[in-house]
């Protein structure tokens, strides 16, 4: 117990790393709450990530493969001006969905893999392009077929989206929104399937990127620069979860994810937190 509660304090302590002074000089714009152009950016750069998922989604067909679903996505991407991601698609099919066979502890497990999708099958996509400097991040559910208990999981999750920004108002740190929000999932006789992810994350910031030497080639689905834009702005203070104790103003992609015994469902958009405005980007008119 004593061994739990200090990795707690270091979490939280850790999400306020970003507040000292090196991570102001190794990313000075990190701070700084984007204007409106730049707000136009990311909301281009979400809407395009979006357009890709329904293509996709529209076309998917049994038998597909996860690993081709996601060759397509980010072919999809490329072929419509992308030139980088923050990391590349994730697709999973029914049961991994929900994410059986996945353990936290083995992150090659979350990748796409030869497993096909059937008749009747939810499957997730999640991809997160960079679109002239902007990162986006956004998470697509759908199923192959009808079924009314994923309609119902659909409708709790457009429930849960609509109470997320007067959370992130009334709430004082990441840590509640995490705790309301997961309390929310069980109460509704859901699982959390975000507390299965690397670090348990809610969410994540994202921000306007500088293009930098690093290579582009990917490691774990990842591109090489965002490795560094985690680590110079301090990664804790990147990632909402149960420990998160740092400033909630910017730019955050919110990935509430639940699951019922067969299959799981998500959304991720971008959520806009500024002093007394918080909103989902993709429903603000700009």
């Amino acid at each position: 117990m004593e061994m739990g509660h200090k990795l707690n304090d270091f979490f939280k302590n850790a999400s306020r790393v970003p507040e000292l002074p090196i991570f102001k000089h190794l990313s000075p714009a990190a701070d700084i709450f984007p204007g409106h152009n730049d707000l136009l950016g990311f909301k281009k750069a979400q809407e395009l990530a979006l357009q890709a998922a329904l293509e996709i989604a529209r076309h998917i067909e049994e038998g597909w493969s996860e690993r081709k679903t996601a060759e397509l996505l980010n072919t999809w991407l490329l072929d419509n001006g992308v030139k980088s991601f923050f990391h590349y698609a994730y697709v999973w099919f029914g049961e991994r969905t929900r994410f059986s066979g996945i353990r936290r502890t083995r992150y090659k497990e979350f990748m796409p893999t030869d497993r096909v999708l059937l008749e009747n099958e939810v499957f997730i996509l999640d991809v997160a392009p960079i679109v002239d400097g902007y990162i986006c991040d956004i998470g697509y559910t759908s199923i192959l077929g009808k079924d009314p208990v994923f309609n119902q999981a659909q409708d709790f999750l457009s429930d849960l989206k609509a109470q997320i920004p007067s959370m992130f108002k009334t709430e004082p740190n990441g840590e509640n929104i995490w705790r309301k929000v997961n309390q929310d999932i069980l109460d509704a006789g859901y699982d959390n399937i975000h507390a299965l992810y690397p670090f348990s994350v809610l969410g994540h910031r994202i921000y306007k990127t500088k293009q930098t030497s690093i290579p582009a080639a990917k490691f774990l689905n990842f591109g090489g620069q965002s490795y560094w834009n985690l680590l110079s702005r301090g990664l804790f203070g990147q990632l909402l979860n149960a420990q998160y104790d740092g400033s909630l103003k910017g730019l955050w992609a919110i990935e509430p994810h639940i699951g019922t015994p067969d299959f799981g469902a998500k959304f991720e958009e971008i959520l806009v937190v500024d002093d007394g405005d918080v909103y989902w980007l993709g429903e603000r008119d700009l």
